[in-house]
């Protein structure tokens, strides 16, 4: 091999490599199509940012919806109200194992929803366990839809989420989702900015 061709292979090589790391994000937020944020997120004592009043989640959400104009329908249960970090990871696990569905307050009609966001922290390697009950009561109701995962974790990036969405909606269009580390999210705005912009 000649040196003119050895230097062709390894700028294809290079030109590859940038275009798979940084490649732009597919375009899936439709002009004028109707959004909303379906999120859980965790207030009080977490892992990383210590007792806050607004979770990691929600911010994130907020976020969202500031960018979008998406509306939201946050998944509220008082079952972790109060609890300390330990314990309340330690009741994570054991819903997880079992398989546990716990009640949330309120329910939302999604059939007029092109775009829906799906969001919450990794706890134990997927979206808490109260998230899959919201998934069960919808699970026929996102056929055709656009739905967008998204996470706030301290290391676990978007984990199993994205895969169990696609388990609890088989008819929806399940993108490739976002993760944010729970401790950027007060500081980091720019990076929910940049995945917005992506999308649309």
């Amino acid at each position: 091999m000649n040196i003119r061709s050895i230097i062709t292979a390894v700028i294809g090589l290079l030109v590859s490599t940038a275009c798979s790391g940084g490649a732009k994000q597919e375009k899936v937020m439709k002009k004028n199509s109707k959004a909303i944020v379906v999120f859980f997120s965790h207030a009080g004592d977490n892992y990383a940012v210590g007792n806050i009043e607004v979770g990691n989640t929600k911010i994130v959400a907020d976020c969202i919806t500031e960018l979008t104009g998406a509306e939201q329908f946050e998944i509220v249960t008082h079952k972790y109200d109060g609890m300390a970090y330990n314990p309340l990871i330690k009741l994570a696990q054991e819903e997880t194992k079992n398989g546990e569905l716990p009640e949330y307050e309120g329910d939302i009609d999604l059939s007029s929803y092109d775009t829906i966001f799906i969001g919450g922290p990794v706890w134990w390697g997927t979206y808490p366990q109260v998230m899959f009950t919201f998934f069960k009561k919808h699970a026929n109701d996102l056929k055709g839809k656009t739905v967008i995962p998204f996470t706030t974790h301290e290391g676990s990036g978007l984990a199993n989420c994205v895969d169990d969405v696609k388990v609890a909606f088989p008819g929806a269009n399940v993108t490739k989702g976002f993760s944010i580390y729970g401790h950027e999210v007060r500081t980091e705005k720019a990076k929910v900015e940049k995945w917005i912009n992506g999308l649309k």
